[in-house]
């Protein structure tokens, strides 16, 4: 019974601690992304074999200000006047950490400020070009020494065909034409733009474990893989349907209400778990909430972009990616919590414990989300 006890603690400290740790600083469901897009014009006579570089660079405000502090004031609120202040700053921080390929040269033409799914962003404007005979590669090094997790998301059109990457950690490096070609070569790289997101989405993972805590305290393994799979075929198809539709454009929802409605998603499937109302068809709340989940899976491919021509193929990748992670994030978590269930410690530390940490973590992103 202790070595169970010492397991289920194990456990807890294994999925939750880290992911409580992580999201607390998550303003959304995504840790730190950029977005890099290049547009490379072929060289051409009348260029005498220049090519040249158009683009744009964004980059969460948050991320620049832990870097270099834009919050002048530090009231905690960044000003269209702190960031516009700092213009010069930013693209001296940011510009040395994109290194092209010598012979290639970018600079920052104009500064704006967008907003993405996860908060406002800095817009670089750039303008470029590669003297001939230059092959065009990046090598990406925003905020490498601060967030080994942090991912820039590329999109490089290239003689007309646009090549995707996911920058940052061990991959740093993009070569023109390394990779290039066919469409199931862009369909590989959504592939994992999906798998890498549904890893680094700290509210989609705590939703499902807020349902799957409960499910394997089923009678027998059967009944508890029964709970298991009606949950995560459920959650699955849901978000499914309103990816493929919202990133199609089909049905289109404003990013706040569905962010903040993701995070109540979290608290009520966690609260459930403390003072249940929903208990032998989770399978229906899965389904439910996992309509407005889907939502935040397409605000992530929209800010990433589909390629032309192979745009339902990309998704159907990106897709297939999302429920690879999410499987591999079950198969990890059901047999030990399975084996753990009948302990004191896993009814007690990991489902009440856990699932209390988890609504309270949900409101403030309720609270941060609903109110930005």
């Amino acid at each position: 019974m202790i070595t169970m006890q010492i397991a289920a603690r194990k456990l807890a400290a294994l999925f939750f601690l880290p992911l409580l740790l992580d999201a607390g600083a998550a303003h959304a469901h995504k840790p730190s992304d950029s977005y890099l897009a290049l547009h490379v014009t072929a060289a051409s006579e009348a260029s005498r074999g220049r090519q040249f570089i158009e683009g744009r660079w964004d980059i969460a405000l948050r991320d620049l200000d832990f870097a270099i502090g834009l919050d002048a004031d530090g009231d905690g609120q960044l000003t269209w006047d702190e960031v516009r202040s700092r213009h010069a700053g930013i693209a001296a921080y940011a510009m040395p950490r994109l290194v092209l390929a010598q012979g290639c040269r970018l600079r920052v033409t104009g500064q704006q400020v967008d907003r993405h799914t996860d908060g406002a962003y800095t817009v670089l404007l750039l303008q470029g070009e590669c003297e001939p005979g230059t092959t065009f590669a990046i090598d990406y090094q925003l905020f490498a020494d601060l967030d080994a997790q942090h991912r820039g998301m590329s999109s490089i059109m290239l003689n007309g065909r646009t090549q995707t990457a996911v920058l940052g950690g061990v991959h740093t490096r993009f070569v023109a034409g390394a990779g290039e070609g066919s469409a199931w070569r862009q369909a590989i790289d959504y592939l994992r733009h999906g798998i890498w997101h549904i890893w680094t989405g700290y509210d989609h993972i705590l939703f499902l474990l807020s349902l799957l805590l409960p499910a394997v305290l089923g009678k027998g393994w059967r009944a508890a893989g029964a709970q298991v799979l009606r949950v995560v075929t459920a959650f699955t198809l849901a978000h499914s349907v309103t990816l493929s539709l919202a990133t199609l454009q089909v049905v289109a929802l404003p990013s706040r209400l569905i962010e903040s409605a993701i995070a109540a998603s979290v608290a009520i499937a966690a609260l459930n778990n403390l003072w249940p109302l929903v208990q032998g068809k989770r399978w229906l709340a899965a389904f439910a909430f996992g309509l407005l989940h889907g939502f935040g899976f397409a605000g992530v491919l929209g800010d990433l972009g589909l390629p032309k021509g192979a745009t339902v193929l990309a998704l159907a990748a990106f897709n297939i990616g999302v429920e690879l992670g999410q499987l591999a994030i079950v198969a990890a978590f059901v047999p030990l919590a399975y084996a753990m269930r009948s302990t004191w410690a896993y009814k007690q530390l990991m489902v009440k414990g856990g699932s209390a940490a988890i609504a309270l973590l949900a409101m403030v992103w309720l609270v941060d989300r609903a109110t930005v």
